[in-house]
């Protein structure tokens, strides 16, 4: 269905939407976890779709499935094994405890205070948090219980239970401690950052207030030391966990963190007992060992080698009920996939993220097409078979016993439902069609829209029970109008939003729009919020195209290390290639008039496109730009451009500061003052550099704004200040304001712009 057009007060009302709503991600069901009988769901929402305070919410079977737990204001919730016990996060670390199946309010637990990371053992026996970088248990939680601290740091800069910047941020390991399941004994990351080299934040706008310390390992520095530790829940004791290092490199008896092995990707605790993975330096080796309990010793389940690096795939690895190791695997053809002992997914299904384990039955969200990820249900040594659907669109899942809920984004909004399946993955009722992965026949069997009984249906059948959590989100003011495109010689994915005024032999100047670095895909059949500010700005009078080019996920491993070594090249040429394409297909685009926008990576494309090729893009806004790869973290840059004292060609090579010189179009360089991602330092660098070589520049900086400015005030006028600006910069007439109307500028000849910034 094609949106009606927007109204001109709806095109003005749109950027404070856009804002009171963090992007459209306010009042949808989140966080979103299932017992492991199946009988509850828990999540949270806030009331509505502008609302930023959410509370939790219990879904059960019944004439009221749906009931909140707690009033607003939870920022975070754990829970047992059954859903039963759950203690809430309140704003100031405080906590409460509430029983699902007792009404009334959480009881407030006393004397805690700054709790950071709280987790109920499964069994719900016991609480562990942080606190002052010691990890604390209380037994019976909204009971008597008293506070014990279990272990205490040794300094300043030591902490027991929580995951460092680099672990947090970039490799995705959220956690710091793991339950042992019957909540006796927990597996305890200690974190050393003594070693860490310190960044200063301060805020310029005040200051009277000092700046924040920050702890930053960057390319080629000293990371944190993390290591593994075995303690009693009862304060019985700490054991460490003596990991070897690879005897070939003559660490006998070094422990897992020696250079060998820096990195704790991931780790748990499940029936068959603790275990971790650990990454080398290079990152090109993964080993994934089982843990003794008992003694703290270690043995290798399982290593992976990659000449370019390993790929850590959130969620694994992981061992079903019998014990078979589940790992990312890269397949013959270069298809991210899984391998269970010989048996590996399909080539040609790209897993994006392992969500676990039924018994033998494993749970995924993957692709066949990278614009589309659907959960997918995999048992080794059969064919996967697909759940999530039958439209197109982006899906995440949480399972637990018979019950699965799919969260799925599609090109009409979202929608969230709770599957009861009875009877295997076969029994999800609705609908069953086929798909092919590279010729292999694949299975989806979709759940039907009908909410049923869960009785037996026709011919013996057991139905699926469905349901639906109300998702409150705003509806974007601006609906996206995108045309769906596979451009150029590598069938780049790519979208188009044209004006819904537009007719046809009209010209129109052509804005890039991509974000195109490692790890995430714009180009997906869903009503995103960037597909919403896309057509925003379309309907300013502009043709905006988003390509997803090389580095990005879903079309396997030698696609994304066309980035190895250099962070531009390849990544600028596919937005190029892709710009020639459309215009071929679509004579109205204006190559002479084009311009790029974009955040973090996306950011730093748009600088390094009108310093490296000015014919091609005549204007640019970039926000939050990495512009000297060097100052950005360890694990994330050394997996593409390895170690600068090394390799310094590639950080030379992809670094911005030496192109300062080539500037000859308009440039905007935004950013956050109070970024701890992509320090400040990036912009400031090149805008000095830019101004040394006498060419001139624009420079908004955004007082006490992060990396993101989502659900502030801020992001209204920054969409404001970015239509104006680029508008002025590519001759386009942007109305402003009801009886305002800004001066176009003087439309480009084909292949020029004008001088310089403004």
């Amino acid at each position: 269905m094609t949106p009606t057009p927007p109204t001109k007060a709806q095109l003005r009302a749109f950027p404070e939407q856009f804002a009171r709503s963090a992007r459209f991600s306010r009042g949808r069901p989140h966080s979103i976890s299932v017992a492991d009988d199946g009988r509850r769901v828990l999540f949270l929402r806030s009331a509505s779709g502008t609302d930023a305070a959410p509370r939790l919410w219990l879904y059960e079977t019944g004439p009221d499935a749906e009931r909140p737990l707690t009033g607003a204001g939870i920022t975070a919730y754990t829970a047992d094994a059954r859903a039963r016990r759950v203690v809430v996060a309140l704003p100031g670390g405080t906590l409460a405890a509430l029983d699902t199946g007792t009404p009334g309010p959480p009881r407030p637990l006393p004397g805690i205070r700054d709790a950071k990371a709280p987790r109920l053992s499964p069994g719900g026996e016991r609480l562990a948090f942080v606190r002052d970088g010691a990890l604390h248990v209380v037994r019976r939680p909204g009971g008597e219980g008293a506070v014990l601290c279990l272990v205490a740091p040794e300094g300043p800069d030591v902490t027991y239970g929580l995951p460092d910047l680099v672990a947090r941020g970039e490799i995705g390991r959220e956690e710091g401690y793991w339950w042992a399941p019957d909540g006796t004994t927990l597996l305890v990351a200690r974190t050393d950052e003594s070693g860490v080299a310190r960044r200063w934040l301060g805020d310029p706008a005040h200051p009277e207030r000092p700046p924040r310390a920050l702890r930053y390992p960057a390319a080629g520095t000293a990371n944190a030391v993390t290591s593994l530790h075995l303690v009693a829940a009862d304060g019985g004791g700490v054991r460490r966990v003596a990991l070897p290092g690879r005897a070939d490199e003559g660490h006998p008896e070094a422990p897992w963190h020696a250079p060998a092995f820096e990195y704790l990707t991931a780790a748990g605790w499940d029936a068959h007992g603790p275990w971790a993975s650990v990454q080398t330096r290079d990152q090109r080796t993964v080993r994934t060992l089982a843990l003794d309990p008992a003694d703290g010793s270690a043995r290798t389940l399982a290593e992976e080698h990659d000449p370019y690096w390993v790929s850590l795939l959130p969620g694994a690895p992981l061992r079903t009920d019998a014990g078979t190791l589940v790992t990312a695997r890269v397949l013959r053809d270069g298809t991210r996939g899984l391998a269970a002992g010989t048996a590996t997914t399909p080539e040609g299904l790209q897993v994006r993220e392992v969500l676990g384990a039924r018994g033998e039955e494993v749970l995924l969200r993957a692709s066949t097409d990278p614009t589309e990820v659907h959960v997918w249900a995999w048992t080794p040594g059969t064919a996967p078979t697909r759940l999530s659907g039958p439209g197109p669109g982006v899906y995440e899942g949480a399972a637990g016993g018979p019950t699965l809920v799919l969260d799925g984004l599609g090109p009409e909004g979202r929608t969230v439902r709770v599957t009861g399946r009875a009877g295997g993955a076969a029994a999800m009722g609705g609908m069953a069609v086929t798909d092919h992965v590279d010729g292999t026949a694949v299975t989806d069997h979709v759940d039907g829209t009908a909410v049923t009984d869960g009785r037996r249906g026709a011919g013996g059948a057991v139905e699926s029970r469905t349901a639906v959590l109300r998702s409150l989100e705003e509806i974007p003011l601006v609906l996206p109008r995108p045309r769906h495109l596979r451009l150029g010689a590598r069938a780049l994915r790519s979208t188009l939003y044209l004006p819904s005024w537009h007719t046809p032999g009209t010209p129109l100047p052509v804005l890039l729009s991509p974000y195109a670095g490692h790890g995430l895909g714009l180009v997906v059949r869903a009503r995103t919020w960037w597909a919403a500010v896309a057509q925003w700005f379309a309907e300013h009078g502009f043709a905006v195209l988003i390509t997803d080019g090389r580095g990005t996920p879903g079309r396997g491993a030698p696609w994304e290390y066309a980035i190895h070594g250099d962070r531009l090249t390849a990544a600028l040429a596919d937005q190029a290639d892709a710009l020639r394409a459309a215009a071929d297909a679509y004579p109205d685009l204006d190559p002479g008039r084009v311009g790029i926008r974009g955040w973090s990576y996306g950011g730093y494309l748009a600088a390094a496109a009108v310093l490296r090729h000015p014919e091609t893009f005549h204007a640019a806004v970039a926000g939050a730009a990495p512009s000297d790869r060097a100052l950005y973290n360890t694990h994330w840059e050394e997996r593409f451009l390895g170690d600068p004292a090394v390799l310094p060609e590639g950080y030379r090579a992809s670094s911005l500061l030496d192109d300062a010189p080539r500037l000859r179009r308009p440039l905007l360089l935004v950013h956050g003052l109070a970024d701890e991602n992509v320090s400040p330092a990036h912009m400031l660098r090149l805008s000095a550099a830019l101004l040394a070589a006498g060419r001139p520049h624009e420079v908004l900086p955004l007082s006490g704004a992060g990396h993101g400015v989502a659900g502030t005030p801020v992001a209204a006028a920054l969409l404001r200040h970015e239509v104006r600006w680029l508008g002025a910069a590519l001759g386009v007439a942007v109305e402003d304001r009801p009886g305002e109307r800004q001066e176009a500028g003087r439309p480009l000849p084909t292949g020029e712009a004008r001088q310089g910034g403004q």
